[in-house]
């Protein structure tokens, strides 16, 4: 980091502009991931997709048909705000996100995984993690470049599959043969990330997890994930032999919780980027979404609360452990504090994470180096905190919020609109 003098007060700055690429996730919706009982996306205003045997037809039926922008509008999600404020099983995930600081999209059930196309408003490249949840449908060629791309270049891709013989839309291929294709027969490399889905189908509640104490999936800002079930999904294998990063966090109960199978969940690093894997898309399901859909809430209700902890814990893991570098290799550098939106009107958002409990300060600065707004002062205990605060008394203008700690110190530049 650089330190700046600005009137009077030290004014630390990122050593490099954090572009909204940063802060973005991008849940895929064009793999049938709506085809059947199935509703993985996290808003869809329109129910008018129907699957035969393949790729979804517009008037063909009732499933889901998201949008990229789920609406209401995520600027005015609050901490207070239910996950049925956007109607899809992974609306809790979304809002969850959206609490957290981060901004969330959908790509449209008729568009296409690309990166590095930059005539494509959807492009991997504006994006620091891409979600896909139980694929129905074969990736392309072209689509397995753009994701190892993606991943290499400091991506995030947070892959979830379902038990075999769970083929949706009657195509031929169930999520583990679709994963498995794309692991083992991309142009890239070969089983990239050292994890590959088998071809299983299990039932079971585990708390077989792994020992390793620094486990930041296991352990983060949302707590300490302990338990998992699976309502019918897969296992995976791993291979340290050719990524030595790969690591499993959760295993099926029985066990060896130092081995390389019978994994329940893994993460891994490739390049510059990281990937995370689980093997039921049962979990992120919150039980509410398309009303034509038999749904069920894994996200909260199953494994006493755990799946919302580990997969919370797994999507700030993959979102602010690294450098991403885009196409044009912009760095873009993740902090522990974050001011949401900026520029801000009205009502703003501090998300600040700390890695251990003590004093914390909060006060806003104008340009001259005066202090005019104190935000918080106060104890705060170890991990995340949110505050939401009022800008509507503040004139117009640029301003630097600045948090001091004992174990943290950054500043932010705001800017205010009315």
């Amino acid at each position: 980091m650089k330190k700046t003098i600005l009137g009077g007060f030290v004014m630390l700055s990122l050593a490099c502009t954090v572009s909204a690429q940063n802060n973005k996730i991008l849940f895929d919706a064009t793999k049938a991931e709506t085809a059947g009982n199935a509703d993985w996306v996290i808003d869809a205003d329109v129910h008018d997709l129907g699957y035969g045997t393949g790729p979804a037809i517009v008037g063909g039926g009732n499933e889901s048909d998201p949008q990229n922008q789920p609406t209401p509008a995520q600027s005015t999600v609050t901490s207070t705000t239910l996950e049925t404020y956007w109607e899809g099983a992974l609306s809790a995930w979304g809002i969850d996100c959206v609490k957290y600081g981060y901004e969330v999209e959908t790509l449209p059930v008729f568009d296409s995984i690309t990166y590095g196309n930059k005539t494509h408003p959807y492009d991997l490249s504006n994006y620091h993690m891409f979600v896909i949840d139980e694929p129905n449908i074969k990736f392309t060629t072209k689509e397995k470049t753009a994701l190892m791309n993606f991943v290499k270049n400091g991506g995030s891709l947070f892959m979830i599959s379902d038990h075999c013989v769970s083929d949706r839309n009657n195509d031929g291929w169930d999520s583990p043969m679709i994963w498995r294709d794309f692991l083992k027969n991309n142009p890239v490399q070969n089983n990239p990330f050292g994890i590959i889905f088998d071809s299983a189908n299990f039932s079971q509640t585990t708390t077989n997890v792994s020992p390793v104490k620094s486990d930041s999936i296991l352990t983060g800002p949302y707590g300490t994930g302990t338990e998992m079930m699976w309502s019918n999904g897969t296992s995976m294998t791993l291979y340290p032999h050719i990524n030595k990063t790969a690591m499993a966090d959760v295993f099926m109960t029985g066990a060896k919780n130092t081995d390389s199978v019978s994994v329940m969940f893994a993460h891994a690093h490739y390049g510059k980027g990281k990937v995370a894997a689980e093997g039921d898309s049962s979990p992120p399901d919150d039980g509410t979404g398309d009303p034509n859909d038999a749904l069920y809430n894994g996200w909260t209700a199953d494994a006493s609360g755990n799946h919302q902890i580990i997969i919370m814990n797994a999507t700030i893991w993959l979102m602010e452990g690294g450098t991403v570098t885009s196409v044009d290799n912009t760095s873009v550098t993740p902090t522990k504090f974050e001011i949401y939106p900026n520029p801000m009107f009205g009502t703003g958002r501090i998300k600040y994470v700390l890695d251990e409990a003590g004093q914390v300060s909060i006060n806003m600065y104008d340009v001259t180096g005066k202090m005019v707004k104190n935000i918080f002062s106060g104890e705060a205990a170890q991990g995340l905190q949110i505050i939401d605060f009022n800008s509507s008394d503040m004139p117009s203008g640029v301003y630097f919020c600045r948090l001091e700690s004992d174990h943290l110190t950054q500043t932010q530049k705001v800017i205010i609109t009315k």
